[in-house]
């Protein structure tokens, strides 16, 4: 993996993290369009740059994960990424499985897409506007949908939202909490795969570079999509990333079905 392939893929992560349009698919597909999708580094690369992008939520809400005042806060989240730390560990070879599967990106992001025209149809009369009034059963019932993301672009951002809006959330606060929610959520995943990898990691000076790199990049671009996804939010509801993801879904799906390969 080169300087540059390491730029792309970490604002690949930093724009699609927060989006419901699934980052795990879009890396995925970069990586495998440059040719380096089977390189070790770089599927543990892809995972470990997400450290990136959750420090950009940590820092705009700095507020809400430094009151200390309100434990409550903590143990909503506690309780929202148990399901996901559960059955990730228990269905990690099935997870990685999918991951080299890609009809099986294009029909989610194509699938998902359908969903996200509907959703604002759907759950019109929401009576949370913070995540200080939801319940910890709603939490956990939130933490369950986001358990959807496990299968690749499905978007954990997406389902977690969905999650949220089902629960009676508004779309602001449904966003909010899944921004909240993909801190523990995603340094969990981080944490165990640099454990896991921390000999390939330091194999080589090189290599600790482009990580350093590909987190703070998908740092900076994280930070500026989370505001624009918020905004567009409130302008457009859900339906603009509903038709991007089934025009992406139906690509991935017609080159599959017509022969192109493309390995992931």
């Amino acid at each position: 993996m080169s300087i540059v392939e390491a730029i792309i893929i970490a604002i690949v992560e930093g724009l699609t993290e927060f989006l419901p349009v699934s980052s795990t698919g879009h890396m995925i597909i970069v990586s495998s369009l440059m040719g380096i999708n089977e390189d070790e580094f770089t599927k543990m690369f892809e995972v470990c740059i997400q450290l990136g992008a959750i420090l950009a939520v940590v820092v705009l809400y700095w507020r809400k994960f430094f009151n200390f005042s309100k434990p409550a806060f903590y143990f909503k989240l506690f309780l929202g990424v148990l399901p996901a730390l559960i059955l990730g560990y228990l269905f990690a070879d099935q997870i990685d499985a999918l991951l080299e599967k890609p009809e099986v990106v294009g029909l989610t992001l194509f699938l998902g897409g359908i969903v996200l025209l509907f959703v604002d149809k759907w759950f019109k009369n929401p009576v949370i506007d913070t995540d200080e009034k939801m319940d910890y059963f709603k939490a956990i019932r939130i933490g369950f949908y986001q358990c959807l993301a496990m299968i690749p672009g499905v978007s954990r951002s997406a389902a977690s939202i969905i999650g949220g809006m089902q629960q009676k959330l508004t779309r602001n606060a449904a966003a909010e909490f899944s921004f909240f929610l993909a801190v523990p959520t995603m340094a969990a995943v981080t944490g165990y795969k640099l454990l896991k990898s921390h000999e390939l990691i330091t194999s080589s000076a090189e290599n600790m570079k482009l990580l350093l790199i590909g987190n703070a990049v998908a740092f900076v671009v994280a930070m500026i999509a989370i505001k624009f996804f918020i905004d567009t939010l409130k302008k457009f509801g859900f339906r603009i990333w509903g038709y991007y993801r089934i025009v992406v879904g139906a690509i991935i799906l017609a080159a599959y079905f017509m022969g192109y390969k493309l390995e992931m």
